[in-house]
């Protein structure tokens, strides 16, 4: 199963990445981790982008989509992965499906864990006042609202995109979090 979890921040997407690589093995790829993973062991992309990411500076499409190829080659990536963080817009998935075509790959699915923002908005508000310890310095209200900017921006026309590939299935995010998962075991099941 080769799987995109599609959403805005706070939607839940690691939540359920996580359930589905307990549950299935699917391999979940972070493309954030991957790249500092790159970074540390000094290989050539890591060498490429490490100035790139100390300065703060997104690393190249091109850069992110090598990083993922080289990893979905790995063993453990056969049974299938769940892409976490990637693609973060049109041009990305594009280049992303241009890989997996050379690959003789094709996406299973597309989940989108549709969530209304005010909602989620109040739910981090929520979580971070129950947070024992204090919240994460980017678990608020303010900086959520900053980053579902950038999410309906540059990444929510995704939503399109994947929908006219057949890909896309969307779920209802705003249930409690094991019913979020019976919604996408039941995606699965349909692939």
């Amino acid at each position: 199963m080769k799987l995109i979890l599609l959403g805005p921040p706070g939607a839940g997407k690691g939540t359920q990445a996580q359930r589905l690589e307990e549950n299935h093995g699917y391999i979940q790829l972070s493309t954030g981790d991957m790249l500092r993973a790159a970074v540390a062991a000094g290989t050539e992309i890591g060498l490429q982008t490490k100035d790139l990411m100390a300065r703060g500076e997104l690393v190249p499409n091109d850069v992110v989509v090598e990083i993922i190829s080289e990893r979905i080659d790995l063993p453990d990536c056969v049974d299938g992965f769940i892409l976490d963080g990637f693609p973060r817009n049109v041009a990305q998935a594009e280049a992303l499906d241009e890989m997996l075509a050379d690959k003789n790959l094709k996406l299973d699915a597309v989940v989108e864990i549709a969530v209304n923002d005010g909602i989620l908005i109040n739910r981090i508000e929520k979580r971070a006042s129950e947070t024992v310890g204090g919240p994460r310095e980017d678990d608020n209200a303010e900086s959520l609202k900053n980053r579902l900017v950038v999410y309906h921006e540059q990444t929510a026309p995704l939503i399109e995109y994947y929908h006219n590939k057949g890909v896309l299935k969307s779920i209802d995010g705003m249930a409690d979090v094991d019913e979020v998962s019976k919604q996408i075991e039941e995606v699965l099941k349909q692939r």
